[in-house]
């Protein structure tokens, strides 16, 4: 292939406008929905996608495809709901505005082999379509929980205590993932852009993580490569051939149901509720994993992103969690799960309650009276003192002090990091900024509902990877602001 000419942002807007004069002189032909579409795409700047993709063409042969008209054609096809390649190379053959928004001419669209061989050659950085193996062992398989609504015990051989660590010291080389274009495309035209427009500040980035199941078929399909069958043995362990070998069986707990995919996990911006980070796992992968794997690389791919805040459901709530965000200087919002436990006895006759407040020995929980962070602790004081005519008195029946502003207790913040937070779980700060964990939830039904990621009925860890990057990037397009006026149509109208 020839060298690509990259041209220009200008010299797509200019092909647009004329080709629009040419076949909707009238803009109120389309509908209003569709001039949201189209008014976005054209103020979408794709120049760069031709700078990081020149390598991957060739200096010989024909001349190939602008990428950034191709990854264009794409995106468009996911906004437009055409979930299958094959069907959109038809529409783009049919329908003269999906081949001009584009950026191609009307008689000269590409085919369904030109996308693939765009995904293959260019967006993705391997020769394997999957991430693992077709052959591997059988995995465990997890059990249906006890209660409704619940999430599935982990299946993990390794705990979390072990794993943070491990991934904590691990060097992720961005080069080395077979999705490293597909995320150097949507860091540069995207992810960056919403940080420059004031969307996401990645100096103070509240971090919100979730994940969520995606179902990629009705059934494992797998089968044998052993020859114990044959030899009477029909309930062998040996090794099987997956023909999705990224993907496995899980539960879920929303649809209270099992289901065979992946489990995708979003790290969100918490206050713009637009994706930072995603990764795909095995659907049987726990949260508390799940957000460890995805964390970790995040932190490698966008080494300038400082984390203030974390926002996590109670599938996080271990021990390591908060012993490492101490450490990094990252206030936890982590909601307990109930498992993990709390001392049953503080400070010799005061217990602690599910949300980190001590417990009097009357019963009364006591009320926090400010935190003293030169000393890392907290102060809480007793709940019965009255001030009635400038006096000061405790109005419990069995004064458990003598003091004349009753009993007080400190609790040390390192005594136990996961109850004993900063801010306290019952305060009201607390609560306001754990309720915007919910924005990982709305990114998640922003990908599976409006832009339809299950229904892309893909095969490879590739295509999924693919149509899952180029919905982020679509995330970030409608999040940006559109001029007031349309220039665009002005364009169109003062022409006729």
């Amino acid at each position: 292939m020839l060298p690509v000419n990259c041209g220009s942002h200008t010299d797509y807007q200019n092909f647009v406008v004329t080709n629009l004069r040419k076949y909707y002189p009238n803009p109120d032909v389309l509908a209003r929905s569709t001039w949201d579409i189209i008014e976005r795409f054209w103020n979408l700047d794709l120049s760069e996608t031709d700078v990081i993709l020149a390598d991957k063409y060739s200096k010989f042969g024909p001349a190939p495809r602008t990428p950034s008209c191709m990854q264009r054609s794409y995106l468009l096809s996911i906004d437009f709901k055409v979930t299958s390649l094959t069907e959109w190379a038809a529409q783009l053959k049919i329908n003269p505005l999906y081949a001009i928004l584009s950026g191609f001419e009307v008689s000269n669209t590409p085919g369904v082999g030109t996308f693939y061989d765009f995904i293959n050659r260019c967006l993705w950085d391997s020769d394997d379509s999957h991430m693992s193996s077709h052959i591997h062992p059988l995995k465990t398989k997890v059990k249906k929980p006890k209660s409704k609504g619940t999430k599935a015990d982990s299946v993990e051989k390794v705990t979390v205590a072990e794993l943070l660590p491990e991934l904590e010291n691990t060097e992720f080389h961005l080069d080395d993932q077979p999705y490293a274009s597909l995320f150097k495309i949507y860091k540069k035209e995207f992810l960056d852009s919403s940080v420059d427009k004031g969307l996401i500040h990645k100096n103070a980035l509240a971090l919100a993580g979730d994940g969520t199941p995606v179902v990629t078929s009705h059934r494992e399909r797998k089968h044998r490569v052993c020859k114990c069958k044959e030899n009477g043995i029909t309930d062998c362990k040996c090794d099987r051939y997956f023909s999705q070998p990224d993907c496995d069986i899980g539960w879920d707990s929303s649809r209270d149901c099992f289901y065979h995919g992946y489990d995708l996990y979003m790290l969100v911006d918490a206050e713009s509720d637009l994706p930072v980070f995603p990764h795909y796992s095995c659907a049987s992968k726990h949260d508390s994993h799940g957000f460890l794997h995805a964390f970790f690389r995040m932190k490698s791919f966008l080494p300038d992103y400082k984390i203030s805040k974390v926002l996590l459901d109670s599938a996080h709530d271990a021990m390591p969690y908060y012993q490492y965000f101490q450490r990094e200087n990252i206030t936890p919002f982590i909601d307990l799960n109930g498992k993990g436990g709390r001392p049953p006895v503080y400070k010799n006759d005061f217990t602690i309650d599910k949300d980190g407040v001590p417990i009097c020995p009357c019963g009364f929980r006591m009320r926090r009276d400010g935190i003293e962070i030169s000393k890392g602790r907290m102060k809480f004081k007793c709940p019965k003192i009255s001030r009635k005519n400038g006096c000061i008195s405790c109005t419990c029946d069995n004064p458990c002090s003598d003091a004349k502003y009753g009993r007080t207790v400190h609790l040390v913040m390192n005594d136990n990091p996961r109850l004993f937070n900063n801010p306290p779980r019952s305060s009201n700060e607390w609560k306001l900024e754990y309720n915007a964990r919910t924005s990982a939830e709305r990114s998640n039904k922003r990908e599976k509902l409006d832009f339809k990621l299950e229904d892309g009925r893909h095969r490879s860890t590739k295509m999924w990877y693919c149509r899952l990057y180029h919905i982020l990037m679509l995330q970030h397009l409608d999040a940006w602001d559109l001029p007031f006026e349309s220039t665009l149509r002005k364009l169109i109208l003062n022409a006729a």
